[in-house]
């Protein structure tokens, strides 16, 4: 394992985005798997900025998206499909063609889950992004997920709708239920970059950290990853 602190989110983001470049500049046609919420919004902003300069080219690149909400139509402000969309494939040259996610309006949701964990053994990541919820969630995998899990339906956490109620007009709105990529798909990945900003994040990190492996700290599962890279501000300094 690999830990890098940094000033700030801003420099957090920086440094993830180089790690990103440079994979891509090494492998053109890589396959990444993508995060949302807040976290990652910076690492995309230096995405554009690398491409906008001309320092990297998404043409080849492949993705696939961590989760998505149940019940929340693809053009639906909030879905993670519309974040992808808003906050970066719609300011690169990446083909959209090659931008995958889970259905959440599939009407067969358990067909939806074995499609997807199909389509993710099919395209192992060459760099799987993530974020840490503050209950050590990754993905939507909350506490109590199986480490041996794959494409599967979760009821979310209580902690979890109470943190992105502050993206929807009231925590009422907030769908209870999501589609998610399973830890053992997570952890197929070659390289795992994961990324952690602000005190509120402290607690998870420690549990992650500091203590045996155990569904109850779905994060612990990333310790087993033999390339993993945890990328985090020195707010989160105490811990190491």
């Amino acid at each position: 394992m690999e830990i890098q602190l940094t000033r700030n989110y801003d420099e957090m983001s920086e440094v993830a985005s180089e790690i990103v470049t440079k994979l891509i500049k090494r492998k053109s046609h890589a396959i990444l798997g993508l995060a949302t919420g807040s976290t990652p919004i910076g690492l995309y902003r230096c995405l554009i900025d690398e491409y906008n300069s001309g320092n990297v080219s998404f043409k080849n690149v492949t993705t696939c998206n961590l989760d998505e909400y149940i019940g929340l139509d693809s053009h639906h402000d909030q879905s993670y499909k519309h974040f992808m969309n808003t906050n970066l494939f719609d300011h690169i040259d990446i083909n959209k063609e090659n931008t995958h996610f889970p259905n959440g309006s599939a009407e067969d949701l358990d067909i939806e889950c074995e499609r997807y964990s199909n389509l993710l053994t099919s395209m192992p990541r060459d760099l799987q992004i993530l974020g840490i919820g503050r209950n050590g969630h990754i993905g939507f995998n909350e506490p109590g997920t199986p480490f041996n899990s794959t494409t599967h339906v979760v009821t979310l956490d209580k902690k979890t709708i109470a943190d992105n109620a502050r993206f929807f007009e009231s925590e009422n709105e907030v769908p209870r239920l999501a589609i998610t990529m399973g830890i053992s798909e997570i952890l197929n990945s070659k390289c795992v970059l994961l990324l952690a900003s602000g005190k509120n994040k402290r607690e998870a990190i420690t549990k992650m950290l500091s203590k045996s492996p155990s569904p109850k700290c779905p994060a612990s599962a990333l310790l087993s990853h033999p390339n993993l890279i945890v990328v985090c501000t020195e707010h989160i300094r105490l811990v190491f």
